[in-house]
């Protein structure tokens, strides 16, 4: 019987578990990702990183290349249009953190990012996501390169295969595909008909990650199950919900999903927001964890009474007394 829960490997890195935190721009931070790993994410990765920025010298951009304290192994995501700005960028994320997997962005459906000629850009332009991927294989050396690519740019234009063999035959180490087009955003159902088919077509030559629509461990399993693919991403799952990742690898395990205790999740918000104020200072990260806090508090009893308090929460001790609040109100 195979496993659901099981080891991956990727190009010279092997990882000992199949359940990752996907690139989430303005979120995978190393706050978060970190937390993530301390809930059991197998392997995380940043946020989208400009390559064009990182090639400029863009002190803010080269913020997000780094690793938190726990991350042993963890991917740098790059997005660019251009070959040369990509493996540029790929040299200055290898002499600077020095990750074990590096990751070209070719799913993003923002405009800005399209613009570029990045993102979803690439799904629908197989030729130069090749260019783009060798390059960046050249540059990386012995550093494993994999590509995220989304199922295409409409339902008119499905382009996965094409980008899929294109990034291998380029020698990318691994394909993830969030089952989504490009015109569909974030919006309606991802396909997982197409991850299995993409399994089909490319899993005997690298893994095979699944991304979309995967908010639960039964999704997980599901995912799984029906695709065969490698390996799961969690995105907006895990937001405001790291557990994912302990309940998830339990259910795999044994079938059984653990109860996380309201209190533990609590107290774990105010540990992401006591990295985010290391990471951005106290002003900065307080206002960024109010969005977060409020996925962290979903339903415990007592929190939509008082989430006013978090959309005007300004320091550290404004979170850990609306905390005591909560945990006071549930004894």
């Amino acid at each position: 019987m195979t496993q659901l829960y099981h080891p991956v490997t990727i190009g010279n890195l092997t990882i000992p578990g199949n359940l990752f935190l996907a690139p989430v721009a303005g979120y995978s931070d190393r706050a978060f990702r970190g937390i993530c790993r301390n809930c059991g994410a197998d392997f995380t990765y940043t946020e989208m990183v400009s390559a064009e920025a990182l090639v400029r010298g863009s002190d803010k951009t080269a913020e997000l290349l780094h690793r938190a304290e726990n991350e042993d192994i963890y991917a740098v995501q790059i997005f660019g249009g251009n070959p040369e700005s990509v493996a540029g960028a790929v040299k200055i994320v290898k002499k600077t953190v020095a990750p074990e997997v590096i990751d070209i962005n070719a799913g993003c459906p923002v405009p800005k990012i399209i613009k570029s000629g990045a993102g979803s850009a690439l799904t629908k332009e197989p030729e130069k996501l090749y260019q783009i991927v060798k390059s960046a294989v050249a540059a990386a050396e012995e550093t494993p390169v994999t590509v995220k690519i989304r199922s295409g740019w409409d339902a008119t234009h499905l382009t996965w295969k094409e980008a899929a063999l294109a990034a291998t035959e380029a020698g990318a180490s691994a394909v993830t595909l969030h089952a989504r087009t490009k015109a569909q955003g974030y919006e309606g159902k991802a396909d997982w008909s197409l991850l299995r088919q993409l399994v089909e077509t490319v899993g005997g030559k690298v893994p095979v990650f699944g991304s979309g629509d995967v908010f639960s461990p039964q999704d997980a399993r599901r995912m799984i199950e029906e695709t065969g693919c490698d390996a799961v991403m969690f995105a907006r799952g895990a937001m405001g919900n790291p557990f994912i990742f302990t309940t998830a690898k339990a259910f795999l395990q044994t079938g059984e999903i653990p109860v996380i205790p309201a209190s533990y999740r609590l107290e774990t918000a105010l540990k992401e927001l006591k990295e985010l104020i290391v990471a951005k200072g106290e002003m900065a990260a307080c206002r960024e964890m109010r969005k977060r806090f409020c996925c962290y508090s979903k339903g415990i009893p007592g929190a939509a009474a008082i989430r006013k308090n978090i959309v005007t929460a300004q320091t550290e001790n404004d979170y850990t007394l609306v905390v005591a609040q909560l945990l006071n109100q549930e004894k």
